[in-house]
């Protein structure tokens, strides 16, 4: 069975404690077990990685484009945290794995918060963006890679 990656980056193993009004009260664990049941239902694997370290965020990353090319992944869901507006680093590692799909995942509007946080460097090699829609926002993700890049592939005409 194929796998979806799922990448939480610094401070989302706070999630359920940091600041609830933004966040909510849901736990990284409790994102990780029902992205995992969302998988089997729509036939996927789920595996979840966590760091507050940028270069271990980027190490899966290159460790997940060979997993892509032996056919074993699907694509990376990534929640970059606030390495989303500082990290030219993380851009530069998703686009160096391309083609490998790759959808940036935010739980808050980031549009709606503070001015720094309206820029993100993961955006523009994301193959898309996902914002605001709390912890269904990996659902939602999940199922964008899904469309996007299986059943879009076996719609078009050779």
């Amino acid at each position: 069975m194929k796998k979806i990656l799922i990448l939480n980056g610094p401070n989302l193993n706070l999630l359920g404690t940091r600041e609830p009004a933004q966040y909510g009260y849901t736990t990284l664990a409790d994102v990780e077990a029902f992205c995992k049941a969302h998988g089997q239902t729509i036939g996927y694997e789920v595996e979840c990685f966590q760091s507050n370290w940028e270069g271990a965020l980027i190490d899966r990353i290159h460790e997940a484009s060979s997993q892509y090319k032996a056919g074993e992944l699907l694509g990376i869901v990534i929640n970059p945290g606030a390495l989303t507006h500082t990290s030219i680093a993380l851009h530069d590692a998703i686009k160096g794995v391309e083609p490998l799909p790759v959808i940036e995942c935010h739980i808050s509007n980031v549009h709606a918060r503070e001015a720094f946080r309206h820029h993100s460097w993961v955006s523009p090699a994301a193959a898309g963006i996902v914002v605001g829609f709390g912890v269904d926002g990996y659902l939602i993700a999940m199922d964008g890679l899904v469309r996007k890049f299986v059943n879009s592939a076996a719609t078009k005409k050779p």
